[in-house]
């Protein structure tokens, strides 16, 4: 659903920098929108847009920079009489729109900085906007300046329109019911590692450093335990075979009789592309079985998910988690269409 809010936003213009799974940045310099009218028109049509594709209510803040889009945006929220828009770009509100803004909620300031202000009575956007740049140099390091020309309107960061890559990936879920022994931990571990092997493959990228864990329900009253085994391959790989060998093998070294496991993990570090892997000199198997999951996941997209699976890995359980109150999924889902 978030894939497909962003390619309505794109919908509008191609410079979108997806900053989370429900966020986004957009450059309206091109879309042919020259006054604050034209803006706020442009922003209702997004909203409208997204609101027609997906059923998702969004807000839409606009301005001149980032650090002045995010308060408008939240400030969107708030406020019936935006219904959703408010374009602080050239208006004579900004001032009141800024001084409205506590300034913990100013894009860029943490808990440190938050506290070092509130000492000199900086408390609003707005006071922070008015301080000599200077002394915002000296006392937030480089981030203290440009977060103030920013907030007069000077954008200092601009759009990433081409994402970073991933440093990780993480596959974790809590189980349904408590488990306590090895099989079913096999069963669990062995799933994630396959969800997360898809999202590797498909992202065309290779873990050098695997994770596996296991954890007790911490809430419980019941003993505890926790523990992580690490494993560092000699080759990047994206194969799930590979993946799982160690993965399983950690699981055994961290397991521990007595206790019921409520939660189960596996991460993936040290990611690399996967075309530039080295070849493997004395091992031709590897390659070979590269393209035995090329297959699977080709099978798997046409025909469902878990077609084609390593045994182990079973997707129905006893941990399996529970998703009692998940809503249905009328867009994505063919089974969950509505009828009328």
């Amino acid at each position: 659903m978030s894939q497909r809010m962003m390619g309505a936003l794109q919908e509008f213009t191609p410079e979108v920098e997806v900053y989370s799974i429900d966020e986004a940045f957009m450059n309206l310099s091109g879309c042919r929108a020259g006054t604050p009218r034209d803006f706020r028109e442009l922003g209702y049509a997004i909203r409208e847009k997204i609101r027609q594709w997906t059923g998702i209510p969004v807000t839409v803040g606009i301005a001149e920079t980032k650090t002045l889009a995010k308060p408008a945006n939240h400030l969107a929220k708030k406020s019936d009489r935006c219904e959703g828009v408010l374009n602080l770009a050239g208006s004579p509100y900004k001032d009141e729109a800024l001084s409205r803004t506590p300034v913990e909620d100013i894009w860029g300031v943490g808990p440190a900085y938050c506290k070092l202000l509130k000492q000199k009575r900086i408390l609003t956007a707005l006071q922070l906007r008015d301080v000599d740049t200077r002394w915002a140099r000296k006392a937030m390091t480089v981030v203290g300046p440009r977060i103030v020309m920013e907030l007069r309107g000077v954008s200092c960061m601009p759009l990433e329109v081409c994402p970073p890559a991933k440093k990780s990936i993480t596959c974790s879920r809590s189980f349904g019911r408590a488990v306590d022994t090895l099989a079913d931990l096999r069963e669990a571990v062995a799933f994630y590692v396959t969800r997360a092997a898809e999202k590797l493959r498909r992202g065309e990228l290779a873990a050098s450093v695997v994770t596996t864990f296991i954890q007790t329900d911490r809430f419980s009253e019941s003993p505890q335990y926790y523990n992580a085994g690490t494993h560092t391959l000699a080759y990047p790989t994206e194969s799930t075979k590979e993946l799982l060998s160690c993965s399983l093998n950690a699981l055994e070294r961290i397991f521990q009789e007595g206790y019921s496991y409520r939660k189960a993990g596996f991460i993936l570090n040290g990611l690399a592309p996967a075309g530039q892997l080295t070849l493997r000199m004395f091992n031709d198997t590897h390659e070979r079985f590269r393209q035995v999951m090329v297959a699977v996941d080709r099978m798997n997209r046409k025909y469902g998910r878990d077609t084609v699976r390593f045994a182990v890995a079973r997707p129905d359980g006893r941990w399996r988690t529970k998703f009692q109150r998940r809503s249905p999924r009328y867009t994505t889902c063919l089974q969950e269409v509505l009828c009328v």
